[in-house]
């Protein structure tokens, strides 16, 4: 079994737990109060970077900024969670940066290799979608002056 094979595919990510599952681990982690364990206060963030609510997503993306902080025995495994947590909420820039701390630490981890492709292709698809916006804008622009400057004469 290799070393990387317990991270979670991007599809899983994408495969949002059920309500009913979502507040077992809430519920876990308010049992728990101020003394919550790593585990749990993990367990949570997971689930909720898993939810369909972008809200959920962005408070599990801070619980993982703190574990991060917290846990330095877990900043692998965190960090990797919180590069899939900033891809699904569409922060790119993040996202890439966790899997090129992770890639110098684990250079052939195939998963973290494959979820930064991912970051890579939608950035690409972004970009070109974002040239051709604006492409298509600057042409509107001139047309709208070129029949302008007709009218003038």
């Amino acid at each position: 079994m290799s070393k990387e094979s317990y991270l979670p595919t991007l599809e899983a990510v994408n495969q949002p737990l059920s309500a009913a599952e979502l507040e077992v681990l809430r519920k876990k982690y308010r049992e728990e109060g101020q003394y919550v364990s790593l585990q749990t206060r993990f367990n949570y963030a997971w689930g909720l970077i898993r939810s369909a609510r972008v809200p959920d997503q962005q408070e599990g993306v801070r619980m993982l900024t703190e574990l991060f902080k917290d846990a330095p025995q877990r900043r692998r495994e965190v960090l990797y969670y919180l590069s899939i947590g900033s891809f699904k909420l569409g922060d790119y820039t993040n996202a890439r940066k966790y899997c090129d701390i992770l890639l110098e630490i684990e250079p052939n981890n195939h998963q973290v290799i494959g979820l930064r492709q991912a970051i890579e292709d939608k950035l690409s698809r972004e970009g070109l979608v974002g040239i051709a916006i604006v492409g298509g804008l600057v042409a509107l622009g001139a047309a709208i002056v070129g029949s302008v400057m007709r009218h003038r004469r």
